[in-house]
C-alpha cells in the first residue's frame, strides 16, 4: 500500500558553526514544491551561501553566481528531472548548497593539516585558488541533469565550459584562466562512481557529492512508498559530521538509526571514496543510535 507523505526530523550536517550556519536544508517537501512553480519563481528564491573566510576570488565569484539566472536555471531544470521525471532525490540548488559548502569545509579540514592541493603543488597557485576550483566544481557538477540523467556528467562539461570562463573573467587573465577552467571540468567528470579523479580538488568534489547523505535527502522516494534497499538505508542516515581525525587528517562520522544504513556507507560512500585520492586522508565510522542493534553492530569502520 502506498503511504503518504511522513514527516521525518530535520537532520543537520554538523560542520564547523560558521559553515552550518550558511546550509539551508528545507525538507524534501521543498525540493518537490520548488517543481511545481514557475522557472522564474524558482530561480528568485535560489542563494548560495559558503563561508568566504576572507577568500576574494571566492566573494566575486560568488556574487557572480548569485546574479547568475542561466546557472539558476540550470539547477532548476535538473530539480524537475530528478524529482518530477525520474522521482529520485533532491537535485534541487539545495543539493548544490550542501555539495559546495562540504567541499569547502573538507579541503580546508585537509589545508589546516598542510596537505597540499593540487593546484598549489602543480602550478604554484594558492589555496584560495584551490577553493575557487572546488566551490565552482561543486555548482556545476551536476548541471547536466538539466539535460538528462544517463550521461549527465558529459553534458555538465559542455555546459559548465563557456559559463565558466564568463564566472572567472577578470578574476583570472590567460593562461591561467584556462588552467583553471580545466581544473574545474576535471573534478566534474571525475565526479562520476567510476571516475578517475587526478586532483584533490577533484576528489574533494566527488567525496563531498556522496556526503550529501543525511536522512531527509532521499525521503521522497521512501515516502512514496519505494521501499528498497536504497530508500530503507537512505532513511537509516541521521546525522553526517566531518571532524579531525586521530589516525587521519579527516574524520566523517555517521549516525544511523538502524543498520541498514550500512549499506548507504559501505556501497555508495566506498564507491565514491574509493579511486578519489582521499582514502589515505579519511576514515569513516558509523555509529548505530539504537540501544536494540548497537549489540549487534555497535561500530562500523569503512575499510578503503
Amino acid at each position: 500500500m502506498e503511504t503518504g507523505p511522513q514527516t521525518w526530523p530535520n537532520t543537520r550536517m554538523a560542520l564547523d558553526k560558521e559553515t552550518e550556519e550558511r546550509i539551508e536544508q528545507p525538507v524534501s517537501e521543498e525540493a518537490e514544491r520548488e517543481t511545481r512553480l514557475t522557472p522564474a519563481e524558482a530561480v528568485k528564491q535560489m542563494k548560495i551561501n559558503v563561508p568566504v573566510r576572507g577568500n576574494r576570488k571566492l566573494r566575486r565569484l560568488l556574487e557572480r553566481v548569485n546574479e547568475d539566472t542561466q546557472l539558476k536555471g540550470w539547477w532548476h531544470a535538473s530539480n524537475v528531472n530528478a524529482v518530477v521525471r525520474m522521482q529520485i532525490n533532491d537535485h534541487s540548488w539545495v543539493h548544490i548548497q550542501i555539495v559546495a559548502n562540504v567541499a569547502l569545509k573538507l579541503l580546508r579540514q585537509l589545508t589546516k593539516h598542510h596537505i597540499e592541493p593540487s593546484v598549489v603543488r602543480d602550478y604554484g597557485y594558492e589555496n584560495d585558488d584551490a577553493e575557487v576550483v572546488v566551490l565552482l566544481g561543486a555548482l556545476t557538477h551536476c548541471i547536466g541533469m538539466s539535460v538528462h540523467r544517463e550521461g549527465h556528467e558529459d553534458f555538465s562539461l559542455f555546459l559548465a565550459e563557456p559559463k565558466l570562463r564568463e564566472l572567472l573573467h577578470d578574476i583570472y587573465e590567460e593562461p591561467d584562466l584556462t588552467v583553471i577552467v580545466s581544473e574545474v571540468l576535471g573534478a566534474i567528470t571525475s565526479h562520476r562512481d567510476y571516475g578517475k579523479p587526478l586532483t584533490l580538488e577533484a576528489g574533494i568534489v566527488r567525496v563531498a557529492d556522496a556526503l550529501d547523505m543525511e536522512q531527509g535527502r532521499s525521503r521522497i522516494p521512501f515516502a512514496r512508498g519505494s521501499i528498497s534497499i536504497h530508500s530503507l538505508s537512505a532513511a537509516a542516515i541521521e546525522d553526517v559530521a566531518i571532524k579531525d581525525g586521530e589516525q587521519r587528517p579527516v574524520l566523517i562520522e555517521i549516525t544511523m538509526n538502524n543498520s541498514s544504513g550500512i549499506y548507504q556507507v559501505d556501497s555508495l560512500l566506498k564507491a565514491k571514496l574509493q579511486g578519489s585520492g582521499l582514502e589515505q586522508y579519511v576514515e569513516v565510522v558509523a555509529h548505530i543510535d539504537t540501544e536494540a542493534e548497537k549489540r549487534l553492530v555497535p561500530i562500523y569502520r569503512l575499510e578503503t
